[in-house]
């Protein structure tokens, strides 16, 4: 193992602080997203079955209602939960254990004999896989350059936005055949049986060092930036010198401090923020192929329309691992909350294949960068000791708000049509931008004890 030939002096945040961004880095995301990949697979599975439940008669397009919001709703819980336990127990502690949850029951999930079994289980299946990317980007923004930090999130989105046109491709292959069982039950299992994988490349990832200098185990942070930094020595040569201004450790968080200022402001416009986000966001990606099929679309024609569509998700964290860095990521999440908002608007209005195909894409491109955005953003806002806990709490607010926007979307699809819906989700994304715009603070290339601190 190769070691830095002299140690550095200053905290484990100064030493961190100075790395450059190198090939370790990007092969340490690429590791640690897979698991983000099977949040995603759950969360457009969703869509991509729930049109063949109400197609097959399983569930009411009512029921459909239930079976997205009771996956948000256990994601609402098991983002809270793992979130603290993430900051009490360790990164790698929290996702390794909300995997296997995940996985437990959702296999259970593909045998289940009736609707509200369908339900329950996917509640549960919702509690482990909900905090998924929220320890995620908690890892990389601790474990990353903040010159970089944004690429690295957008890198990691890139990664796991694979898993849409994958979760749409085997709807549209798998869904209308029926071998020992549904098609629709194949695409569930398959996204079960993959994070066993995943449970086994995690257990090689470095556990953060701040991490554990926050929680006063000086050794072991130590040891783990020692080999980070003799990995990236060797890559990159002698490292920069370390520049002495940060206290050596935080502390351990407490839930109570995400309430105290500065982080109070944060916290509540980030709870605003996240009601509104997963309405634009997954009131279009979950309810399309449904939506579809409502203004007369074929089940079959649906899916393929939304598997052509879902080939562009890991296209808009391209945009964002460009632009991330390069400008205030408050202003872009504006701009691109704007931008969905008008884009939905039109969607509502097509009616021929190609414009639909088109347009739907433009969304998705849009949808995924802003999502690159926000990840990168709503991680940076708090310190160390609290990060995953203030990231959990926030975030499972987009979660709640899940769980009961298909009630409405429902409502508003028999009273106003589709049109109705997508004003809606232009109202929501209006809403995201007021909030970030006039509340949200600039952490563009700062470190994140600097954005922490004020």
């Amino acid at each position: 193992m190769s070691m830095p030939e002299s140690l550095p002096t200053g905290s484990v945040i100064d030493r961190m602080n100075r790395l450059p961004s190198s090939r370790y880095f990007t092969s340490l995301i690429a590791r640690v997203s897979a698991g983000g990949l099977f949040e995603f697979y759950e969360l457009f599975m969703a869509g991509a079955i729930g049109a063949a439940l109400v197609h097959e008669k399983v569930i009411t397009i009512g029921g459909l209602a239930y079976f997205i919001g009771a996956g948000f709703l256990g994601m609402f819980f098991g983002t809270t939960f793992f979130g603290r336990l993430s900051d009490k127990m360790g990164r790698r502690s929290g996702y390794v254990y909300s995997l296997l949850i995940y996985s437990f029951f959702t296999v259970l999930l593909a045998f289940a004999p009736n609707a509200l079994w369908i339900d329950l289980l996917r509640f549960a299946a919702g509690v482990g896989v909900g905090a998924q990317l929220v320890i995620i980007d908690t890892y990389i923004t601790e474990m990353t350059p903040a010159k970089k930090r944004g690429y690295y999130i957008a890198f990691s989105q890139f990664i796991t936005y694979w898993a849409v046109p994958v979760v749409a491709l085997l709807a549209y292959l798998l869904v209308p055949t029926h071998f020992l069982m549904a098609g629709w039950r194949w695409v569930v299992l398959i996204g079960a049986l993959g994070s066993v994988f995943v449970w086994w490349i995690r257990q090689g990832l470095p556990e953060s060092p701040r991490w554990y200098e926050n929680m006063g185990q000086q050794e072991k942070a130590e040891e783990a930036l020692r080999q980070i930094e003799g990995k990236i020595e060797k890559e990159k040569g002698p490292l920069p010198p370390v520049l002495v201004h940060s206290e050596a450790h935080e502390g351990k968080g407490k839930f109570s401090e995400i309430w105290v200022p500065p982080y109070r402001s944060r916290t509540i416009m980030l709870m605003v923020f996240n009601l509104f986000q997963t309405i634009g966001f997954y009131g279009f990606a979950a309810w399309v192929p449904t939506l579809l099929v409502s203004e007369g679309v074929t089940l079959l024609h649906s899916l393929l329309y939304t598997f052509v569509i879902a080939l562009a998700n890991p296209l808009g964290p391209i945009i964002g691992m460009w632009t991330s860095d390069r400008m205030q990521r408050k202003w872009l999440i504006v701009g691109v909350s704007l931008a969905i908002a008008l884009s939905g608007t039109v969607f509502s209005l097509m009616r021929l294949p190609s414009l639909i195909i088109t347009i739907g894409i433009l969304i998705t491109l849009l949808n995924n960068w802003f999502s690159t955005l926000f990840h990168s953003y709503q991680a940076e806002l708090y310190p160390t000791r609290i990060r995953a806990t203030g990231v959990g709490f926030t975030y499972s607010w987009s979660r709640l708000s899940s769980a009961f926007i298909g009630f409405i979307i429902v409502a508003l699809l028999k009273s106003f049509g589709v049109v109705g819906v997508f004003v809606f989700i232009a109202f929501a994304m209006l809403m995201v931008a007021l909030v970030i715009g006039v509340y949200g603070p600039n952490t563009k290339q700062k470190s994140l004890e600097e954005i922490s601190s004020r």
